[in-house]
C-alpha cells in the first residue's frame, strides 16, 4: 500500500490560445507537486483567485484533463499509465469522486433524482440488485441530512440549491470513495448556507474516512475545513502548509495580499486592495510571475525563478524571500502532507 493516497509530481499543463502559429503558449499548470496521506483522512484546499490553475489541476486530478507532463498517482497508482498498472474505469471511480461547482448541471433535467443516485449504483457495481441500491442511497442521503422520501420520484428542478449540492455530495459518497474532489462546491450557494456544506465535508470526513481536495477562492472557508493549504498564483503552488500557519503566518508575497483583501472584525479598512486581472505574460514569465506587483521586490526576482524552499519541516514557499534572497538556498522536495502536522 503507498503512503500516499494522492501524489501529484511536478504536473503542468500548457494550453494554446489561437491559431497554430500565432498563437500563444499559456501555462495553466505549472510544475505543481503535492500529496496527501493514505494513513489518516485529511482536506487539502487549493486556494487563489480565477485563472490561477486551481480548476485545472482538479481537473487532471479528475482525468478531465491530461496533463502536458507530469505523473498523478492514486494510492500508488499512475492514473494516465498506457499499460497495466494504470487505475482505469469502475476502480477510478470507486477510488475518486467529484462534487462540481453548479449542481444544476451535474444532473439531468429530465431524469429523477434517486433514478440517477441508484442507477449510480448499480452501475459502480455497489449494489447487486435495485433493492440493494436503493438501500444504499437511502444511507447516504441521511448522512448529508436528506430523506429518501423528499428526494424520492423528483426532479433536479425541484429542489433548491443548498439541498441539490447535497444530493450531490451523497451521489459522491455511494461507492465510499477515498478521495472527493469538490471544485468551488459552495460558489452557487446562498452565502447563508455556504457552511452547512462546509461542516458536512469535516462530518463525512471522519464518518467516512475520506479525504478531500477543496477547490475554492475563498479563504475563509478554507481555513474553516482544511488541514493544509496550497495557494496558487498563475499556475504555480506559491506557498503551502499546515492551514493555521499559512493564514496567520503568511511567507509568500501573495499570500499576504490575498489575507488583506479578507475583511475582519478587529479594524477598519484603510485601502481598497484589488486582485490583478490575468495578464498571459504573467503565465508566460521565466523569473518570479508575482515580481511586477511585490512589495519585496528584487533584482534576482526579475531575472530567476525562485526556488521552492523548505521555510520549515512543514512549510514550502516559492519565493527568494524567505531566505533573504540567497540563490543559493536549499530547494524543497515535493512536501507530502503526511510529513505535516495534524490541525487538529
Amino acid at each position: 500500500m503507498s503512503e500516499n493516497l494522492l501524489e501529484l509530481r511536478n504536473i503542468s499543463k500548457v494550453f494554446r490560445i489561437g491559431g497554430l502559429v500565432f498563437g500563444t503558449r499559456l501555462v495553466a499548470v505549472d510544475d505543481v507537486s503535492l500529496s496527501l496521506p493514505a494513513d489518516s483522512p485529511s482536506i487539502l484546499s487549493i486556494v487563489g483567485e480565477s485563472g490561477s490553475g486551481k480548476t485545472t489541476l482538479a481537473r487532471i486530478i479528475l482525468e478531465l484533463e491530461r496533463p502536458t507532463s507530469g505523473e498523478v498517482l492514486i494510492d500508488g497508482h499512475p492514473l494516465f499509465e498506457t499499460g497495466g498498472a494504470g487505475l482505469k474505469g469502475k476502480d477510478y471511480y470507486r477510488a475518486v469522486q467529484p462534487i462540481f461547482q453548479n449542481p444544476f448541471e451535474a444532473f439531468s433535467a429530465r431524469k429523477r433524482v434517486d433514478r440517477y443516485l441508484i442507477n449510480a449504483a448499480l452501475r459502480l457495481k455497489i449494489a447487486a440488485n435495485r433493492k440493494e441500491a436503493r438501500e444504499i442511497v437511502a444511507e447516504v442521503l441521511e448522512s448529508v441530512g436528506l430523506d429518501m422520501s423528499r428526494v424520492e420520484g423528483k426532479y433536479a428542478n425541484q429542489f433548491s440549491g443548498g439541498e441539490l449540492q447535497r444530493i450531490s455530495v451523497a451521489r459522491s459518497l455511494i461507492p465510499r470513495p477515498k478521495l472527493i474532489v469538490a471544485d468551488e462546491p459552495v460558489s452557487m450557494i446562498d452565502a447563508s448556507l455556504r457552511m452547512n456544506i462546509v461542516n458536512l465535508f469535516l462530518e463525512l470526513k471522519e464518518r467516512y474516512k475520506v479525504s478531500f481536495v477543496y477547490i475554492t477562492h475563498d479563504l475563509s472557508t478554507a481555513y474553516y475545513v482544511s488541514d493544509y493549504i496550497a495557494i496558487m498564483y498563475r499556475g504555480s503552488v506559491v506557498e503551502y502548509g499546515p492551514s493555521e500557519q499559512i493564514l496567520t503566518e503568511a511567507v509568500h508575497p501573495y499570500t499576504e495580499l490575498l489575507l488583506d483583501s479578507v475583511p475582519t472584525v478587529d479594524h477598519k479598512w484603510d485601502r481598497q486592495v484589488a486582485l490583478p486581472d490575468i495578464e498571459i505574460t504573467e503565465f508566460q514569465a521565466q523569473a518570479c510571475k508575482f515580481a511586477r506587483r511585490c512589495k519585496y521586490v528584487e533584482p534576482i526576482c526579475e531575472r530567476a525563478v525562485p526556488p521552492m524552499v523548505a521555510v520549515s519541516p512543514e512549510r514550502q514557499a516559492l519565493c527568494f524571500k524567505p531566505v533573504g534572497y540567497d540563490p543559493q538556498a536549499t530547494v524543497a522536495q515535493p512536501q507530502s502532507a503526511a510529513t505535516a502536522p495534524q490541525k487538529r
